[in-house]
This record gives structure tokens, C-alpha cells and sequence, in this order.
């Protein structure tokens, strides 16, 4: 049984989302975010990049900024604390049903293997850390 303090603490959260949701501008123009590059990457996110540019730029944008086809992964909403590795991996695997952004469902990438995928991650993670998300 939930007390009286969680009940409207509940009932804030789901204000502001629907809120949010409703107020979110149908057609806006999307404007990317302006992601800082770091001056140097680990050889395994090197790679990564590489990889990003060929299975998911095309939605997520340059260097994870985002697209008006899919959100950018350099976003405190898929810091590691709120989206782990395990997400990502899934992600790629399974694909993904809309639960952040108005983009629509995320398909699976059977294309790309586990140990590219590790290297996508590694790639974000360090553009995450250059932009201040850790």
C-alpha cells in the first residue's frame, strides 16, 4: 500500500510526462546537438566510429548527434547510469520499441556482430565523457 507522499509524488511524474508528451511540437524542425569531439580516441572506439558512420548515422547523426529519424546518443538520457552497455547491445539485437522520443520503433541491426557493437559503444561513450555525460 502506497502512502499519501508517494501517491502524489506518482501523480506529479505522470502530469509532467503527459504534459511533456503533449506539448512536444508535432513537426518542429530538428536541430542537432553540437557534439565536442575528443582531441584523441582509443583505438577500439576508432573503430567504432567507423563503424557508427556505416550502420548508424544514417538515424542517430553525425558523432551521435541525432537526426530528425532518430535521437542522439549523446544525451544524458543514455548516460551509462541511465542506459547501460546491456541496453545498447539490445538495442542492436532486438531493436526497440519508442519509449524516450517521438521517432518511432528502432529496428533490429542483424548486420552488425557483438564485438562491433562493443566497439560502437566504446565510441559513444567516449563522445558521451568528451561532451560532459559520464
Amino acid at each position: 500500500m502506497m502512502d499519501k507522499t508517494t501517491w502524489i509524488m506518482l501523480t506529479v511524474v505522470i502530469i509532467v510526462c503527459t504534459t511533456a508528451w503533449l506539448l512536444w511540437p508535432a513537426g518542429a524542425e530538428f536541430k542537432p546537438l553540437n557534439v565536442k569531439i575528443p582531441e584523441t580516441f582509443t583505438a577500439e572506439a576508432w573503430e567504432g566510429g567507423e563503424l557508427f558512420r556505416s550502420h548508424c548515422q544514417k538515424c542517430h547523426g553525425v558523432n551521435g548527434s541525432g537526426t530528425d529519424r532518430g535521437p542522439p546518443l549523446v544525451h544524458l538520457i543514455y548516460e551509462p547510469s541511465h542506459h547501460s552497455d546491456a541496453s545498447f547491445y539490445r538495442a542492436v539485437a532486438q531493436g526497440v520499441t519508442q519509449h524516450h522520443w517521438p521517432y518511432g520503433n528502432m529496428p533490429a541491426l542483424p548486420d552488425i556482430t557483438r564485438e562491433e557493437v562493443a566497439k560502437v559503444i566504446r565510441y559513444v561513450r567516449e563522445l558521451q565523457v568528451a561532451n560532459g555525460i559520464e
